[in-house]
């Protein structure tokens, strides 16, 4: 039977573009090691942050295989999103994560013919476990992004028995209601990974005890700490904490869309250069970027 243990301080990590706008993955041990050395216990490869739907099925799988080797040393565990493209390749990435062997697999929606229902949502996610039958599977419920905002809840009660490979969801939204539902579904025998950075100290104080957060690859100390203080019952510390990375999310995404200003901030702030967001995304300008470096060092 497959199950999933895992709960923990998950990581969507960044693919690193060079300037030919080709895969750069020669980055990827050393920022497995230091996402690890900062207390991050797990990585989730090709989510929204790491721009997985942006990329052809060849380059997903030197990502993913790199860091299947990355991971081996630092012992964390890797989650894979494999949707974001046409069920064949869908179908295609889940087989060959099952075989380099990914600890998990996270799947998107079909994003054109999208389910309207938790039938259509569960029939969707019974093609996909079924090819990768020894593989856990998590459902990725991010509706501001998909247009997919079916009842979490309700469909995870619902698929109980149908597909024998789901374990859980990542849950991107700040209705934490909905959230909470989903915690409590099948009698909170499923895996909920908080997908919101804003709401990590509210969420912890829930019940809640994993989350998968851009922030993390940037300052990853401030999501290991909340839940920390959440665990010793500091609430007043949590709440501190939680307001200075909002603020901080403020700045960082003040002139542009998420991944382009995150990636921008990884590079202004830490050792690694992530390079820059895949077009369509625009990226901001040297002038926006100094602009948030500047601000960011009055609350840093």
């Amino acid at each position: 039977m497959v199950k999933l243990t895992y709960r923990g301080i998950c990581a969507p990590v960044f693919t690193v573009f060079n300037t030919d706008l080709s895969v750069n993955t020669a980055i990827i041990p050393k920022y497995a090691k230091f996402l690890a050395d900062n207390g991050v216990d797990g990585v989730l490869v090709h989510g929204t942050t790491g721009e997985g739907m942006a990329m052809t099925v060849a380059e997903r799988k030197t990502v993913v295989e790199q860091w299947v080797k990355a991971v081996k040393t630092t012992k964390q565990h890797l989650m894979l999103q494999v949707g974001g493209c046409p069920l064949p390749d869908v179908l295609e990435l889940t087989r060959h994560a099952e075989k380099v062997g990914v600890d998990s697999l996270l799947c998107l929606p079909e994003l054109y013919f999208k389910p309207a229902t938790s039938k259509e949502l569960i029939h969707y996610l019974k093609i996909v476990g079924e090819a990768a039958p020894k593989t856990p599977l998590l459902y990725y419920h991010i509706p501001v992004w998909t247009g997919v905002n079916i009842n979490m809840g309700k469909c995870m009660n619902e698929i109980v028995g149908q597909v024998p490979t789901f374990q859980g969801i990542k849950y991107t939204s700040n209705d934490l209601d909905g959230a909470l539902a989903a915690l409590k579904a099948n009698n909170g025998k499923y895996a909920v990974f908080l997908g919101a950075d804003t709401l990590m100290a509210s969420a912890f104080a829930m019940g809640f005890d994993s989350v998968i957060a851009t922030t993390l690859n940037i300052v990853p100390q401030y999501a290991v700490k909340i839940r920390d203080a959440i665990k010793n019952n500091n609430v007043t510390e949590a709440r501190k904490l939680q307001l200075q990375l909002n603020e901080m999310c403020d700045i960082i995404t003040k002139n542009g869309n998420w991944v382009p200003t995150m990636k921008a901030a990884m590079t202004s702030l830490t050792e690694f250069n992530v390079g820059s967001a895949r077009p369509p995304q625009m990226n901001l300008t040297v002038e926006h970027i100094e602009e948030m470096k500047r601000s960011l060092k009055t609350i840093m």
